[in-house]
C-alpha cells in the first residue's frame, strides 16, 4: 500500500463502561453511535448452556421447539458462506426452505463434521413463533415488552454490509460474531446493490471486505479506513443505530443471536416502515426532476424535515397543522395527503 492510500485497519467499536446493568438505552439512542455492551445477557439461561457446550445449547432449543417451520437459507459451499447473489446478479445464491428449528440444528450438526459444508442460516425468525418458552426468562428489561425478539442461527456464514431502518440491539447467545460497522455517510464508498432485489431484505454492499483491492470497488478502502469492528461472544450485545452499515461474520460451527428492532416513536398508528417507504416515494417524486428543481426541493426538505431548529416557531400553535407535534390525528392527516398524490 502506498503512503497516499488510507489505512484500512478498523478501530474498535466503543464499549459501555461499567456494569452491564447500568446500560442506558435512552442515552444510547440520543447519542446515535454504536456501542458494545459486554456481558449484557450473560445471565440468560440459554447463554449459560452455550458456554457449557454447543450440544447443551442445541438440546435446550430442541426441547423448546414447538415444531413451527422457520425461514432457512442453504448456501452452496462454493459461496464461502456469503449470503448474496449469483455472479451476474440474476438470482440469489441460496436455496430457501421452511423447516423446524430442531431439523435446522440437526443439519448444522452434520455440516460441522464436513470440511466443505454448505452454509446454513435460520434467518430473522420471531422467537414467539417457534420457541415461545424462551421468552419468559430471556428478556431485556429496559425495552418495551411489546418489542418482539428474533432468532438468527447458523454456521460460518457472512451477512454482507447492509443497514436497518430501526434501532437494533443484537445479543450473541452462542458462538461468536464479528461486527464491522460504517457510518451512514459511507454509502458512496460501499457499492450497494439493488434496493428492490436484495437477499437480506435490505440492500447489501456488493464489495467484499476481505478483498479491498478488487478493482471494481476502488472506493471501498475509503470506507474501510473509517470502519469500526468488534468481536462478540456469548452474553455480549451491541447497539446499532438506524442507517449504520454493518457487516456480520459468524465465526463458529454453531452461532446464534437474538435481536430486537424498535422505533422510539410512540404514536398510535405510526409504522416503523414509514421512513423506508419515504425513500421510494422520494425516488418517485424527485429523481427525474431537473437539477435546479431537485436543489430547490432539497432546501425545502432540509427546512421542514431535517433541520434541528424549529421551522414553525413563528406560527401560532393552533395553526401549525401537519407541521405540529406528531399525534394520531396529525399522522392520519399526513397519510391522507400522501395518498392523494400516489
Amino acid at each position: 500500500m502506498s503512503a497516499a492510500e488510507p489505512s484500512i485497519r478498523p478501530r474498535p467499536i466503543e464499549e459501555h463502561r461499567g456494569d452491564p446493568g447500568s446500560f442506558d438505552v435512552h442515552a444510547a439512542v440520543q447519542q446515535g453511535k454504536p456501542l458494545v455492551i459486554r456481558g449484557l445477557v450473560r445471565d440468560w439461561p440459554i447463554v449459560e448452556l452455550a458456554l457449557q457446550s454447543d450440544t447443551a445449547f442445541a438440546q435446550r432449543l430442541s426441547e423448546l421447539d414447538n415444531g413451527a417451520d422457520v425461514t432457512t437459507l442453504l448456501i452452496a459451499p462454493e459461496a464461502e458462506g456469503i449470503i448474496g447473489y449469483t455472479p451476474d446478479l440474476g438470482e440469489f445464491n441460496y436455496q430457501h426452505f421452511q423447516v423446524p428449528v430442531t431439523l435446522g440444528l440437526q443439519r448444522l450438526a452434520r455440516y460441522s463434521r464436513r470440511e466443505h459444508a454448505p452454509g446454513l442460516v435460520i434467518q430473522s425468525v420471531p422467537i414467539r413463533s417457534c420457541l415461545p418458552g424462551l421468552l419468559a426468562d430471556h428478556a431485556l428489561p429496559f425495552l418495551d415488552p411489546r418489542i418482539e425478539p428474533r432468532l438468527w442461527m447458523g454456521n460460518r456464514t457472512v451477512t454482507p454490509t447492509h443497514f436497518d431502518s430501526q434501532h437494533n440491539i443484537a445479543c450473541v447467545v452462542c458462538g461468536a460474531r464479528r461486527f464491522t460497522l460504517f457510518p451512514p455517510d459511507q454509502l458512496p464508498n460501499l457499492y450497494v446493490g439493488p434496493l428492490d432485489f436484495a437477499p437480506t431484505g435490505a440492500a447489501i454492499s456488493l464489495a467484499r471486505l476481505d478483498q479491498p483491492d478488487d478493482p471494481r470497488y476502488p472506493r471501498l478502502k475509503l470506507a474501510l479506513a473509517v470502519a469500526q469492528v468488534a468481536e462478540l461472544h456469548p452474553g455480549d450485545a451491541i447497539y446499532i443505530p438506524p442507517l449504520w452499515w454493518h457487516h456480520v461474520e459468524s465465526l463458529e460451527q454453531l452461532n446464534a443471536l437474538v435481536n430486537y428492532w424498535w422505533s422510539p416513536v410512540d404514536v398510535p398508528g405510526y409504522v416503523t416502515g414509514h421512513a423506508r417507504a419515504a425513500l421510494f416515494h422520494c425516488l418517485l417524486a424527485f429523481r427525474a426532476l431537473p437539477p435546479a428543481e431537485r436543489a430547490a426541493w432539497r432546501s425545502l426538505l432540509d427546512h421542514y424535515v431535517f433541520a434541528d431548529r424549529d421551522p414553525v416557531a413563528h406560527i401560532p400553535e393552533q395553526r401549525r397543522g401537519v407541521l405540529g407535534p406528531l399525534t394520531p390525528e396529525t399522522l392520519e392527516e399526513l397519510k391522507r395527503r400522501a395518498r392523494q398524490n400516489l
